[in-house]
């Protein structure tokens, strides 16, 4: 019966017991875990922008060196030499061997 006694007359649980100070932990409980805009789902949708950023500059990298390829394809020679090498095309009276290295 002391002991009941001891810690409802703390001041700890005082304060843990008053309304204003129970309402504002739940209320920090729902909007920092619960919340769909809590913290935990903003650092999620933070790490997904940071990925899709880097993904981009990687696209924007390989749209510059299409448009090179494409802005090279002009010339009809080089859009033949383009065709023989990475599209293994032959004219009519030509045979392709391929050769691959294993490393």
């Amino acid at each position: 019966m002391e002991i009941i006694k001891k810690i409802k007359s703390s001041k700890f649980f005082k304060l843990i017991s008053n309304l204003y100070v129970l309402t504002s932990i739940v209320f920090f409980i729902w909007i920092f875990f619960i919340d769909s805009n809590s913290i935990l789902v903003n650092l999620k949708l933070k790490k997904e922008i940071n990925e899709l950023k880097e993904r981009k500059s990687l696209l924007e990298k390989q749209i510059k060196i299409d448009e090179s390829i494409i802005s090279n394809l002009n010339n009809p020679d080089s859009l033949e030499k383009y065709a023989r090498e990475k599209l293994y095309m032959k004219k009519d009276n030509e045979d392709i061997y391929i050769i691959e290295f294993k490393e």
